[in-house]
């Protein structure tokens, strides 16, 4: 029984113009670009990080799905978000074709206005995701909301990096990236983000192997809202 929903407002799937013939390509193009460097270890730090995940997980920047096999039976329920409809579909395609027995709902859904109650999931998963918000202290604020009480942030991100050669040639490249990678922020100093909203419970850096030298410093690990930090979404 295929037990994938899809939620999608249609106005969002109308006739092509340039942005949504360039998310398209992009959509196309994401999993060929990221195969090399899922082959040589993002795709056993996926299966790590997923590991921890339980309860009601909400993914954020879902893209094509490539968390999907990773995620163990510990997670009860999953919500699979993305803001962009070309790849809400090759993501709603892998749901469907993994045929997992959890309940699974894939929605169009910016990090930023996330189709959840308050303090109503228990996990939160972000897979090289913050880089391309657009204001990620908003999408912050919104997964601590959506958090429930000793609800968890699961994170692997590529960030800026701690060499300073290499933090100066992020931030030269940066524009050129971003307009290359569909608006990614190669010089974000994710982990400080963070910080500011989460306490973080552990964190590891590595290396993205396989991938350009501007985003390969990568930070992973679990995090948990500040207490007593609360940012409601205000609703119309």
């Amino acid at each position: 029984m295929d037990r994938t929903r899809l939620t999608i407002d249609e106005q969002h799937v109308g006739a092509a113009t340039p942005d949504r013939l360039g998310s398209r390509f992009g959509a196309l193009l994401y999993d060929p670009f990221l195969v090399r460097g899922e082959r040589l270890g993002m795709r056993a730090r996926r299966a790590d990080l997923l590991g921890a995940a339980t309860g009601r997980v909400l993914e954020i920047g879902a893209g094509t799905g490539l968390n999907l096999q990773h995620y163990p039976l510990g997670a009860e329920e999953l919500l699979l978000t993305d803001p962009e409809p070309a790849m809400l579909r090759r993501l709603r395609a892998r749901a469907a074709g993994s045929h997992r027995p959890t309940p699974t709902e894939v929605a169009l859904a910016a990090a930023d206005a996330l189709p959840a109650d308050d303090a109503s999931v228990d996990t939160v998963v972000s897979t090289l995701v913050l880089c391309t918000i657009p204001d990620v202290d908003a999408a912050l604020a919104e997964i601590v909301r959506v958090l429930r009480p000793g609800g968890r942030l699961l994170f692997v991100e590529h960030v800026r990096a701690d060499d300073a050669g290499l933090a100066r040639s992020q931030d030269r490249w940066a524009g050129p990236w971003a307009a290359f990678a569909m608006g990614c922020r190669c010089n974000r100093d994710t982990l400080a983000a963070l910080g500011r909203r989460f306490d973080i419970e552990r964190v590891t850096h590595g290396r993205w192997r396989g991938m350009p030298w501007l985003v390969r410093p990568l930070i992973m690990g679990a995090a948990v809202p500040i207490p007593g930090e609360r940012f409601a979404r205000t609703k119309p």
